[in-house]
C-alpha cells in the first residue's frame, strides 16, 4: 500500500500506476446480499439453477457490485493521510467489458491519472482497471473522481 501525507506526494504520482490488490473472489452469497441491498433480483444474478442454462452458464456479478468494490480495492492500494476531508465527486467513465461469473476471482490495478486545482482544494482523478483472473478483457474499467477539501 502507498501512503501519501502530503499532497506534494500526490502530484508527484500523477501519472503512475498506485499498484495492484490481491484477488479476491466473488461469492453467491456476496451476489444475493447485493441483489438484496439494491432490489436487483434479476434471475442472472441470483437463480443458480435457470443462469445454468442462460447465456453465461452460471450466476454473474451484478455490474454495480463489480464497481461497488474499487472503495474496498482503493484501501489496499493507498492511504491518503491529509488533513482536509475527502468526497467522492463521481465518476467521469465506467464500463463493464466482461461479465463476473460467481466463483470468479478479481484484481484491482489503479493508476492515478491527474490532480488539479479547485477553488476549495484539489480534485483527484483515478483509474481503475478490475481484472477476472484467467480473462483477457476487464470487468470493469472505471475513472473515478475525488474532491480533497481543506
Amino acid at each position: 500500500m502507498r501512503t501519501f501525507t502530503d499532497l506534494a506526494q500526490l502530484e508527484a504520482a500523477v501519472g503512475t500506476e498506485i499498484g495492484t490488490t490481491d484477488w479476491m473472489e466473488i461469492t453467491q452469497e456476496r451476489v444475493d446480499a447485493f441483489a438484496d441491498a439494491t432490489d436487483d433480483h434479476q434471475w442472472i444474478h441470483i437463480d443458480v439453477e435457470r443462469a445454468k442454462s442462460g447465456p453465461f452458464g452460471g450466476t454473474i456479478a451484478h455490474g454495480y457490485l463489480t464497481l461497488s468494490l474499487i472503495p474496498q480495492f482503493n484501501n489496499h492500494l493507498m492511504s491518503i493521510e491529509t488533513t482536509g476531508a475527502r468526497l467522492n465527486y463521481g465518476l467521469n467513465k465506467v464500463r463493464f467489458p466482461n461479465p463476473v461469473k460467481v466463483g470468479a476471482r478479481l484484481r484491482c490495478t489503479a493508476t492515478l491519472s491527474s490532480l488539479t486545482d479547485i477553488p476549495a482544494g484539489k480534485q483527484m482523478v483515478t483509474n481503475y482497471v478490475i481484472e477476472i483472473e484467467g480473462e483477457t478483457k476487464p470487468a470493469c474499467v472505471a475513472e473515478m473522481v475525488v474532491l480533497l477539501l481543506g
